[in-house]
């Protein structure tokens, strides 16, 4: 710990035991106990290292007058305290543990309403036991049985916070033999069993600890087993639906055999509420099956586990499914279940339950998340083929729209529970679009098609439905592979659909059809899918409507409408045909965009679509191949995009405009032997707007036979990157107030200092060709970020600097005259390879790197914060508004 920290906690504890007073700041307490967490995760001993940490302590717990907030952390910083066991032998000696963690102790004081110290007694308590002599503390003190309470306090964050530590209790006392053999991944394993494994590792009398463990276990099954009945009242029916939550935590986080004996000790009382019809459990006893599971077969073993004693068969299974696919065959009618009547005895009860809205709801949604993991089971499980659970949840689509006439069959009762119901929509579109390569599937492609542009049709759907509409769409159409029943009649319904959407007032719709038209473009580019092609392959309207959306009122459309032409227009701009009116049109538009739109969503998106345009351009046209028209276009679009968004406000606009410019540095560099791509130490991910076909020329380098030509070519490289504007857009970035720009132009600076001025670097090496680059300049222009350049480079005087200063501002930019039209040109030059070897770009690296706040985001500047507001809150002549604020994360 920092001495100066040392010498200042003392008088902290002072200020945080004193009687009545308040604190500075609601999170003080929170960042202290962070701090103190970090050190003893260090190694360090607390109280070894702050003694005047026991003190504080003694002195809160005996004042009665202390603050809750108070209290509550100091039982959470005790419990951090015994997580070390030499520190919890200190405590227990003193007899603060005993005192501390009393219930009574804390009732008699008439503090233990307060839910603020339950839950630092819960805390506290929790953290307490990371050694077998916590585990010992908490059996002895038959502490089970008020965190049995808790379960069911009437504060939620309470209530939560003992679920929790019950769980933590359960894991403590898991065998480590249970590690892996339940399917889980090994970073899970290691965080559940690693308080396990601190009860075999210690010398502790492992015959203790077993008989601790076990009457944990013991403990907890005998409470799960009373707590889990028929619910007789209010009362009753709040301590079984907290149980339940419980149980289902339990479940999710035990493994065998732990697990298994849980859900030997529930199963009678599971099936009991079951048969009981209680609707205000069903969707608790639900969540209680899934969380049973920890893959997608697990789902219907654990079913049949509750329903049936726990055999894992065949049979078992197959029951299980016809449990979950249940609600979906009452309501639309799809005979899902077959045959079979053994889903009947549960159907009288399960269609009156579904006969209440929230309870239909409830149910209908736990069975559309499942249906896609039963869809793709082994079909010896289903009691109906795959494509029939497509049918279903079709059907339920209809009912949900209105239209129950295809569904007769169905329970009527049930069809106004779900009738426009957003969020049985919603569920259900998920799960059509997740059963879109089940076993089937594709014989329905034309009435999911069919239906989904009803959807899109509906002026009753809400903005989130049509969202997932148009997703559904998409996924259906990526993995069709017949196109032959893709009628005309389809054709023009999704391309008039489309056009309406495109125009609705709402402007989340608008949003959602932009994107749509791009993944439609970006599958086309891609032939990712023959059904896009068939359905909008010969559309006209797809670019109009992108074009229009670029003057829409609200940002979010306008950037969507830019990435969607990203993916739409931009595979047939890679052909080298000269640039059409629209062509040029839309560039123009985009470079307006640029320029004046006064929201940064669209002004992002412009620069990415360059970024992804160059680096599709770059990545399907071989090296040697000559400069197209279309090339020319990008080219000459580049230079303003780079002039415009360096300039930009927005800093992501600067930081895009940065990785444009890096572009440009690959490409000019390509196969140089001083050049590293930022890419090669890490390789990126494609660009979100870039659409790659399957096959891609491979980039050109250049062998050691030609190293010497492509040193010759620097001087020419160097001033082209000039040119296009590159050189002036990184040091305008290094000097950016924003430090992720900063940074960035930073590295691409010395990147471009190693490759260009190796002499910078001391190589002794340096050919007449690369010397020659030392003469290549660039302007520093007289106005903006130049200032900075030029006073770090020291290029001119402070006197000349005002004098021109003057002169620029006494001529007027209409004055024609030629004094005033040279005091506005000139711009001083200098050498880039000067500029790159006294700009100090590795000290700026270094300080760029460190987090900005290192300075201030100290322990040591919190310590000194707390004293400093203590002392201004006690001064009488502090004046309003003067308050010491402590430092936030």
């Amino acid at each position: 710990m920092d001495r100066e920290c040392v010498s200042l906690l003392p008088r902290v504890c002072e200020v945080l035991a004193a009687s009545g007073s308040s604190l500075p700041d609601d999170t003080i307490l929170e960042k202290l106990l962070d701090w103190f967490t970090a050190l003893t995760e260090a190694g360090e001993s607390l109280l070894e290292a702050c003694p005047c940490l026991l003190e504080f302590i003694s002195a809160v717990i005996h004042d009665t007058a202390s603050a809750p907030g108070v209290l509550s952390f100091t039982l959470r910083l005790i419990g951090l305290l015994a997580a070390a066991e030499d520190d919890f032998r200190v405590l227990k000696e003193s007899l603060v543990l005993d005192l501390v963690f009393s219930c009574q102790h804390w009732q008699e004081l008439g503090l233990w309403g307060d839910p603020c110290i339950r839950i630092g007694w819960i805390q506290g308590l929790r953290t307490t036991l990371q050694h077998p002599k916590g585990l010992s503390f908490f059996i002895q003190a038959d502490f089970i049985e008020p965190l049995l309470q808790l379960q069911t306090d009437t504060s939620l964050f309470v209530a939560s916070a003992a679920n929790q530590m019950l769980t933590h209790v359960l894991l403590f006392c898991q065998p480590v033999s249970s590690i892996g053999c339940n399917g889980t991944d090994k970073k899970e394993d290691e965080q559940n069993t690693s308080v396990s494994k601190a009860v075999v590792e210690n010398p502790a009398d492992p015959m203790e600890i077993n008989q601790d463990c076990t009457a944990v276990v013991v403990a907890i099954s005998e409470y799960l087993k009373r707590a889990l009945g028929v619910p007789k009242g209010s009362t009753q029916l709040h301590q079984c639906q907290q149980t339940l939550r419980l149980l289902a935590l339990l479940l999710g986080q035990t493994k065998p055999p732990l697990r298994d004996k849980l859900l030997q000790t529930v199963t009678a009382s599971l099936e009991e509420m079951v048969a009981a019809d209680c609707s205000e459990l069903t969707l608790p006893l639900m969540d209680v099956i899934l969380a049973a599971c920890r893959k997608p077969a697990d789902l219907v073993h654990a079913a049949a586990a509750f329903l049936h004693g726990g055999h894992h068969d065949r049979v078992h299974t197959a029951q299980s499914v016809r449990l979950l696919l249940l609600p979906l065959d009452i309501i639309s009618g799809q005979n899902l279940l077959g045959t079979n009547t053994a889903g009947d005895m549960h159907r009288f009860a399960m269609t009156e339950q579904l006969k209440s809205k929230t309870s239909c709801i409830s149910m209908i949604s736990v069975c559309l998340t499942n249906t896609p993991q039963i869809a793709h089971m082994d079909p010896d499980c289903l009691p109906c083929a795959p494509d029939l659970i497509v049918s279903g949840i079709l059907s339920l689509l209809r009912i949900c729209s209105g239209d129950s006439s295809s569904s007769s069959a169905g329970c009527s009762e049930v069809f106004r529970n779900v009738i426009g119901s957003g969020k049985v929509q919603k569920c259900a579109l998920e799960a059509l679009t997740a059963v879109s390569n089940s076993p089937g599937a594709n014989g329905k492609l034309t009435d999911v098609l069919t239906l989904l542009i009803q959807y899109l049709d509906n002026p009753d759907s809400d903005p989130t439905v049509l969202h997932k509409s148009y997703q559904a769409l998409v996924k259906w159409m990526s993995v069709c592979t017949d196109i032959s029943f893709i009628t005309d009649q389809l054709r023009h319904d999704l391309v008039q659909v489309v056009k309406k959407r495109a125009c609705d007032m709402r402007w989340e719709v608008r949003d959602s059809t932009m994107e749509f038209l791009g993944h439609l473009g970006a599958m086309r580019v891609c032939q990712a899918s023959a059904a896009s092609e068939a359905l909008l392959g010969g559309c006209c309207c797809t670019t109009p409507l992108l074009r229009e959306a670029l003057q829409d009122p609200e940002s979010y459309v306008r950037a969507s409408a830019i990435k969607a032409l990203a993916q739409t227009v931009m595979h047939s701009w890679q052909e080298g045909a000269a640039p059409t009116q629209e062509k040029t049109e839309i560039v123009t538009r985009l470079l307006e965009i640029l320029s004046q739109d006064t929201e940064g969503f669209a002004r992002r998106a412009v620069v990415q679509f360059f970024i992804a345009w160059f680096s599709s351009h770059t990545s399907h046209t071989p090296p040697s191949s000559p400069a197209s028209p279309s090339c020319s276009l990008l080219m000459q679009s580049v230079r303003s995009v780079l002039s415009r968004g360096c300039a930009d406000l927005d800093w992501e606009v600067k930081v895009h405009t940065l990785e444009l410019a890096e572009l440009l540095l690959d490409k000019a560099f390509l196969g140089h032997r001083s050049y590293t791509k930022g890419s090669d130490a890490c390789p990126a991910q494609p660009h979100a707007y870039a659409v790659m076909p399957d096959r891609a020329y491979t980039l050109h380098t250049h062998g050691d036979t030609h190293a010497q030509d492509v040193e010759s070519d620097l001087v020419e490289v160097l001033k082209n990157l000039v040119e296009q504007g590159v050189i002036s857009a990184l040091l305008s970035g290094l000097v950016d107030c924003d430090r992720p720009v900063a940074l960035k132009a930073c590295r691409l600076l010395i990147t471009l200092r190693v490759t260009v001025c190796p002499a910078l670097q001391g190589d002794p090496d340096v050919s007449a060709a690369t010397a020659t680059v030392a003469r290549v300049s660039c302007e520093l222009p007289r106005a903006g970020w130049a200032q900075e350049i030029r006073k770090i480079l020291g290029v001119r005087s402070e006197a000349n600097a005002e004098r021109d200063l003057n002169v620029l501002n006494a001529t007027s930019f209409e004055d024609h005259s030629e004094e005033g039209a040279n005091a506005v040109s000139h711009c001083e030059r200098v050498s880039v390879c000067e500029a790159l070897g006294s700009l100090g770009l590795d000290e700026r690296l270094e300080i760029l790197s460190r987090s900005s706040d290192h300075v201030h985001n100290s322990p040591l500047s919190l310590l000194q914060d707390i004293l400093t507001a203590s002392t201004s809150h006690t001064d009488s002549n502090t004046q309003p508004g003067q308050e010491v604020i402590v430092d936030c994360y």
